[in-house]
């Protein structure tokens, strides 16, 4: 018989705020292992971002995610948006086994938060250059890396909610 799967820990103690987050940061740091920091908005989970949120983990040992708020998502994407609230986007993705850590931010970028944490890496999906991520020269900066992750194609939140609409 096999053992018992070892459940992950309560998702919502991966969900910090950013002073619980730097202690936690840095205390992962001692451990040697790389901190990888990837940023979004995540307002309907799918595919597209469960491929994403894995390759970003597979660059280092743990893996922040920065939330954008309610407020933020609002001022990217237009009063419609999110469709789903801030805590149950966090809690959704903290409950991912490949997310270590989820952290709010209000900001129109992610950039304070990533100087607040210095990750080791910096991850983000899309069609960017290296030099054009939010956050890249920081990191590059402090001897970090920035990598530019694959889009999973037919998936978007975007397409998504039109698909919906249209029903």
């Amino acid at each position: 018989m096999a053992p018992p799967l070892k459940l992950p820990m309560n998702p919502a103690a991966k969900i910090q705020s950013w002073e619980e987050a730097a202690r936690t940061v840095a205390g992962w740091r001692l451990s040697g292992r790389r901190v990888v920091f990837t940023n979004g908005c995540f307002d309907l989970m799918h595919p597209g971002h469960l491929t994403y949120l894995g390759q970003a983990r597979a660059l280092g040992g743990y893996l922040v995610v920065g939330l954008n708020t309610d407020t933020s998502v609002s001022r990217l994407k237009g009063p419609h948006r999110p469709i789903m609230d801030e805590q149950a986007r966090a809690l959704l993705l903290a409950s991912l086994i490949m997310v270590d850590l989820v952290v709010l931010f209000d900001q129109e970028t992610p950039l304070e938060l990533i100087k607040a944490l210095r990750p080791d890496v910096l991850a983000k999906g899309g069609d960017y250059a290296a030099h054009q991520i939010v956050g890249a020269q920081e990191v590059l900066s402090w001897g970090g890396a920035v990598e530019v992750l694959s889009l999973v194609e037919g998936y978007s939140t975007t397409a998504i909610e039109a698909r919906i609409k249209k029903a």
